[in-house]
């Protein structure tokens, strides 16, 4: 039967996985709300 706890114990994780979670949490992406807020100011200002 399989030992979780030691198991456990033994895991570290692979650099690809830290790597990639650097790379993901690194960037500044732009989401619909940043676009959509951006449209809403553009909009305003035109019809000023």
């Amino acid at each position: 039967m399989i030992n979780f706890e030691e198991e456990l114990k033994n895991y570290s994780p692979s650099l690809e996985v830290e790597e990639a979670e650097n790379a993901i949490y690194g960037r500044d992406l732009t989401d619909v709300t940043d676009i959509i807020t951006e449209l809403i100011q553009d909009f305003k200002r035109v019809n000023r």
